[in-house]
């Protein structure tokens, strides 16, 4: 997964257990894409700061995952809605019952995440 994808996943599952400033900075970073340069001028820190907290942050983020594993979670069941979609699609072409059945099973899975 790309870095910056990852970074905004991991932002959107567990952003609010940062601090606020954790939050402020890591969110200029990640969302609103600016250099770490402009946040350390607008901020009042060191660009050396900037870029060590959002190093930081990363690790804090990554450990979140680590435990609760929620954005791996929310990959594997867009990944099944995905597949549940195109076995129905394929059902209503095909009308074969096989693909209902796969299409339950992947349901099924979804619950059991």
């Amino acid at each position: 997964m790309e870095k910056i994808v990852r970074q905004g996943l991991l932002y959107d599952f567990y952003g609010e257990l940062l601090t606020a400033h954790q939050r402020r900075i890591y969110e200029e970073v990640v969302v609103n894409d600016l250099s770490l340069s402009e946040i350390a001028q607008d901020q009042g820190i060191t660009r050396q700061g900037v870029h060590d907290l959002v190093r930081r942050c990363d690790r804090i983020l990554e450990g979140y995952e680590e435990k609760l594993h929620l954005v791996e979670k929310f990959e594997m069941t867009k990944q099944l809605a995905g597949q549940i979609e195109q076995l129905l699609e394929q059902y209503r072409r095909a009308g074969d019952g096989a693909l209902l059945a796969q299409a339950e099973e992947a349901a099924r899975r979804i619950t059991e995440i």
